[in-house]
């Protein structure tokens, strides 16, 4: 069988496992909320209503795609081409390719962020293979202008993250509702997060911090990730109704092709996710 992601590939490992998944969550939280396409968000409503169900939603598509064999994957992504035209159609405009491309970017540098925080340096070849596999996941959808190695990306990104961010009133609204749905103690337990995650412009732009009150945590998360006590911590960063998602981040997603490409009632959460932003 043929594999959009190789079974062995660090990606996998990266979206196959909760705590990286819930630190990429975050941080994608963050960047989502300062983009400057930010008012596509607001164009349905949906995320801002809902945010943590939209951006796990978001997770679980992305997750299916790695996991999926490559028929499987090929046919979701063309699904998510065909929902971002036609919610293009509703509005009457492009969603432009430089908030396309911030997506793709954020997933590469929080999947990166993540798993070095939480584990370990990842190799140069690591690094590429990240890189490749979510630029082979935009040139699927036809985004154009995608970097083709890991220092291509890096140096784009910076640009990216120079010109395209500023703080707004969906920035401050769409924290509120963060504020709102987690409650204060999680809400600032995912701003200490955001704070270890993000880069300088994003920090800067939010007054989050550099996260260093976490880190001695985040020391005995790792040491503790095996045990029953690290379900506890994950179960802490969120509202005890998502406890259930959370374990399901452990578990290999079905592929199933049905499954990867029905959008079902409100869409497909990828496509809001990337909406979101490239909005």
């Amino acid at each position: 069988m043929h594999y959009f992601v190789a079974p062995t590939s660090i990606v996998r490992r990266i979206w196959g496992t909760s705590d990286t998944v819930l630190f990429i969550f975050a941080g994608a939280a963050a960047e989502f909320a300062l983009n400057k396409a930010v008012d596509w968000l607001y164009f349905t409503g949906r995320l801002p209503a809902d945010p943590l169900g939209r951006l796990f939603s978001t997770v679980d598509y992305a997750r299916r795609i790695v996991f999926a064999d490559r028929a499987g994957a090929e046919k979701a992504i063309d699904t998510i081409a065909a929902i971002h035209g036609a919610v293009e159609d509703r509005r009457g405009r492009r969603i432009p390719d430089w908030a396309y491309r911030d997506v793709l970017y954020l997933l590469i540098a929080y999947s990166i962020q993540a798993f070095e925080l939480l584990e370990r340096p990842l190799t140069s070849a690591e690094r590429e293979e990240i890189t490749d596999v979510f630029c082979r996941v935009g040139r699927r959808l036809g985004i154009p202008d995608l970097p083709t190695s890991y220092p291509a990306w890096l140096a784009d990104r910076t640009r990216h993250l120079a010109a395209d961010l500023a703080l707004s009133a969906h920035s401050l609204d769409l924290y509120e509702q963060y504020r709102k749905h987690l409650g204060g103690p999680r809400y600032a337990l995912l701003r200490g997060v955001q704070g270890l995650v993000c880069p300088p412009p994003v920090r800067r732009q939010l007054g989050l911090g550099g996260g260093a009150w976490l880190r001695p945590a985040v020391g005995g998360y790792r040491a503790t990730k095996q045990l029953a006590f690290s379900q506890w911590l994950k179960n802490a960063m969120l509202p005890a109704a998502y406890a259930a998602r959370i374990r399901a981040l452990d578990e290999v997603p079905t592929t199933g092709t049905e499954s990867l490409v029905r959008p079902g009632p409100t869409g497909c959460p990828f496509t809001r996710f990337r909406k979101a932003i490239q909005r």
